[in-house]
């Protein structure tokens, strides 16, 4: 009985020893240290947690980029759409018109391009053959002074560098092929969730909304509302810059004679998308191809209208039309879409600044305590937010 007694008052005099071992060691140890070593800890955590919802988000891709896009689709027609339900218009023909609408100018682009490429593909590529030409004299007679056995040595080292690709490129053409058969149902998915969040939006978020603790409920509600409103001003400003750097750099190329204009100017809509980034990547496209076809004047010209144009949008014609310039930081939209493209490709840039705005709004309003005080997120605490026009006060 003895030594059975000792031995749990034993146990607990050494757990003691090793709490106050312990305590005195955490006591000597810096004050700094102990704090950089407390926020390392909550940062792996958080780290974890977001690296674990990514890899489900890659897993489950094809179901959640359908959803992404049928959002942001909903984002994007939400003003006329609302517009519609106040003018005490029936719900299903809104829906029926807003998606129909939709659908026709999307295909109605894509024809538009389709058709230009059909009509001057031939011209094109005699023009290519011309501009390869000019450019293997010009390397020849002009400042370089190569000879045609270094131009040759050159094409030659192309041509291994592409099939040294060769195989990449095959296997990504491979896996895009083994995965068409999802594109008909990922197209179907998108429509579908467009049509039930349409058609019943509201219940569906109470229904997420419920999910939830109901002390957490509050929170909740309020702070995915605030980040719903941010991701249609995000929609709506995009689509207002898709439009105006389209019609100006699609009618500059074609005033230019720059070929394919229309084709580029549905490529400069769809990459409007993408905030900075695919603005200068369409942009450097026209300049491009005004350069191989019509020349350098021409292609500086070129360049002249799609900085004008980008000004123009930016600088004039947003603040009438929509309020006061975009509040957003270049740097932090930049990172995020770079970020985005890397995880994600091009649903991932696509994706990367509406996410990081939704989440960037309801951080603030959940850190801030937004459902009790009332007050929306400042501007200057948001990376994407507008300041919305009063035409009753246009001043």
């Amino acid at each position: 009985m003895t030594g059975s007694e000792e031995k749990p008052r034993n146990v607990f005099f050494d757990a003691v020893r090793r709490k106050n071992t312990t305590s005195d060691i955490a006591a000597g140890l810096p004050h700094g240290l102990r704090v950089a070593t407390a926020y390392a800890w909550r940062f792996l955590v958080i780290a974890a947690a977001i690296g674990v919802a990514i890899w489900l988000v890659i897993q489950l891709k094809l179901l959640v980029i359908p959803l992404l896009v049928a959002i942001l689709v909903t984002a994007l027609i939400w003003p006329v759409f609302s517009f519609m339900l106040r003018r005490r218009l029936p719900r299903w023909l809104a829906i029926v018109i807003s998606v129909v609408g939709t659908l026709a100018v999307v295909t109605g682009l894509l024809w538009l391009a389709v058709w230009q490429v059909s009509r001057q593909l031939s011209s094109v590529q005699g023009r290519t053959v011309e501009a390869i030409d000019q450019l293997r004299e010009y390397l020849i007679a002009g400042p370089l002074h190569l000879t045609a056995e270094q131009i040759d040595n050159l094409l030659e080292q192309g041509v291994q560098l592409l099939e040294q690709q060769a195989e990449l490129l095959w296997s990504g053409a491979l896996a895009i092929g083994s995965t068409v058969g999802h594109v008909a149902t990922g197209t179907l998915l998108t429509i579908f969730i467009l049509l039930c969040i349409l058609a019943d939006g509201g219940g569906i978020w109470r229904w997420t909304v419920r999910l939830f603790p109901q002390r957490a409920r509050p929170a909740v509600d309020g702070a995915g509302r605030a980040g719903w409103v941010t991701v249609i001003n995000y929609a709506r400003t995009q689509l207002l810059v898709a439009t105006i750097d389209a019609i100006g750099i699609g009618l500059g190329a074609f005033l230019l004679g720059v070929p394919l204009a229309i084709p580029v100017a549905v490529l400069v809509f769809l990459g409007a998308f993408v905030p900075f980034v695919g603005a200068v990547l369409t942009g450097a496209v026209a300049v491009f191809l005004a350069l191989v076809y019509n020349g350098p004047w021409i292609a500086f010209w070129m360049l002249v209208v799609v900085l004008g144009v980008q000004q123009l949008e930016g600088h004039v014609l947003q603040p009438l039309l929509m309020g006061s310039a975009v509040k957003v930081h270049p740097l932090a939209v930049v990172l995020v879409v770079a970020g985005g493209a890397m995880v994600g490709g091009i649903p991932g840039a696509l994706f990367a600044v509406p996410l990081a705005a939704f989440v960037n709004v309801v951080w603030i309003y959940l850190s801030r305590r937004g459902w009790e005080t009332g007050a929306p997120p400042r501007p200057d605490d948001l990376i994407w937010s507008t300041v919305p026009r009063d035409w009753r006060n246009p001043a």
